[in-house]
């Protein structure tokens, strides 16, 4: 053994629990945490539960839970112009599935000091996906999902993000869109490691969520996390924290075969009694590992 090899390993000996710190610290630096955000649209009827009161809240719980990389829901032109103001720190990019002030976004945020954008675009869920505000099947509304191509510059990796909200109303729909969703994919994410995130409007029992994990094309974050998922199991919750209970589990953070999953939680931050949206936020950390 040389003499080199002989110090390095005394040096550990001595000073084990440093060499743990600089471990974990290493790890920490290369992981991401996922946020998927339905923030619900901004709608005067809600009273004291609208937007105006509750924007404040939602970017500090963007913050306060380090998010990232975030896919959004339901924002409307008003609240993503809110958001780019109380998160500065964050670029975005989406484009509204329909035109006018009630155009909603599924837009991606993501932190401009780590992550450099390379390409981006959106599609519709119908049977021609790049054809504007189209709809197909059963839906009520045309639906999104918006893409971002990054690089992590911690890491030099590169990856996809895929943000989305599958349609409300049409069970169908739900299901073609999921097919549609899995085409794009495809045909756009180069074989590279893949994260999506959205309001999916459908329980794991559906036919849209069995469509995107069969055969592990992705993979559930809640399922595969290193460590037991916290908080809340389901996402769909209402405002009022002791009146309305927390249903079904619609909002998710898949991945492809290519990413770890170290946490998953729900969060269930409230203030006086009110979630800040009638959805409940899914964060995952995750690693990209090829």
């Amino acid at each position: 053994m040389n003499t080199i090899l002989k110090k390095a390993m005394r040096v550990m000996r001595l000073f084990p629990a440093l060499f743990l710190v600089i471990s974990l610290h290493s790890i920490q630096a290369q992981s991401m945490r996922i946020m998927s955000y339905n923030i619900r649209y901004k709608n005067a009827a809600d009273s004291i539960n609208g937007w105006e009161y509750r924007k404040e809240n939602v970017a500090a719980l963007i913050r306060y839970h380090k998010a990232d990389l975030l896919g959004v829901q339901e924002a409307q032109p008003d609240q993503m112009a809110d958001l780019e103001k109380l998160l500065p720190e964050f670029s975005w990019y989406g484009v509204p599935r329909v035109s006018g002030k009630s155009g909603e976004f599924t837009a991606v945020f993501y932190r401009k000091e780590r992550y450099k954008l390379i390409s981006s675009g959106t599609f519709w869920y119908s049977e021609t996906p790049n054809v504007k505000e189209s709809k197909s099947w059963d839906a009520f509304y045309p639906r999104t999902a918006s893409w971002c191509k990054f690089t992590d510059k911690k890491s030099k990796k590169t990856f996809f993000f895929f943000n989305t909200h599958l349609d409300h109303h049409g069970v169908l729909a739900r299901e073609k869109s999921a097919e549609v969703l899995l085409a794009q994919m495809d045909s756009i994410a180069e074989k590279l490691p893949v994260l999506v995130t959205g309001d999916f409007n459908a329980g794991p029992a559906s036919a849209a969520y069995k469509t995107l994990t069969e055969g592990k094309k992705l993979l559930d974050t809640y399922d595969i996390s290193a460590t037991p998922h916290y908080g809340p199991v389901n996402t769909s919750s209402g405002f009022d924290v002791k009146k309305e209970p927390i249903r079904s589990r619609i909002d998710y953070i898949f991945v492809n075969a290519k990413v770890k999953v170290l946490e998953h939680a729900t969060l269930s931050d409230q203030q006086e009694g009110r979630y800040y949206s009638d959805h409940l936020p899914v964060i995952a950390e995750i690693e990209l590992i090829k």
